[in-house]
């Protein structure tokens, strides 16, 4: 009875490696959710956005380079805080976005305020110059569902060319194409 024992034992100890593996395998393709991703925000994404073009580094630089698409980041961004005592300095992380963006920070989140929410609507406003046919190319960072919620969202709103590039600025730098110093559209609160 002993050996039976040992044999399957032995036999779970082998099978483990191949569940790791597929938890591992998993884990580097998520799904796409239902809804918006609300938390763990740095984590993989997919590589799909039902209804959006999802986008490579080289057929950004393609709609960047033909000025055929408008361009979104939507990199968080941390306020100044509003209670900061007299004298204290402040100083805006910096950042660098795809030459020509608007930036609308704060709109990746997987729910939005009622505020945000029409910020983000006019901000899309502002970059399509109203027409919901025009090309969004929504970007944040690598590994970042900020982008995937906002397109996901933009997608909800009614534009029907939405790309997606999923590498952001992480992979646009990696390809050593240019970036400017950006400042984000104010926010409702500022």
């Amino acid at each position: 009875m002993k050996r039976p024992l040992a044999a399957a034992l032995v036999a779970a100890m082998l099978a483990a490696p191949a569940v790791a593996q597929q938890d591992s395998a998993q884990q580097q393709e998520p799904f796409e959710p239902e809804g918006y991703r609300t938390d763990n925000y740095r984590a993989p994404v997919p590589a799909t956005l039902e209804g959006a073009r999802v986008l490579t580094t080289a057929e950004t630089e393609a709609i960047w380079r033909a000025k055929s698409g408008a361009f979104i980041d939507v990199l968080p961004r941390a306020p100044k805080p509003k209670n900061l005592p007299a004298g204290t300095l402040w100083r805006d992380a910096p950042r660098k976005n795809i030459p020509g963006s608007i930036w609308l920070p704060d709109t990746g989140y997987g729910a939005l305020a009622p505020a945000m929410d029409e910020y983000f609507q006019r901000g899309l406003a502002q970059a399509s110059h109203g027409d919901k046919t025009a090309l969004l190319v929504i970007y944040c960072l690598a590994d970042c569902w900020m982008s995937w919620n906002a397109a996901k969202r933009a997608l909800a709103y009614g534009y029907s060319n939405v790309a997606w590039y999923p590498e952001g600025t992480d992979g646009w730098e990696h390809a050593k194409l240019p970036t400017d110093e950006a400042q984000p559209e104010p926010r409702p609160e500022q």
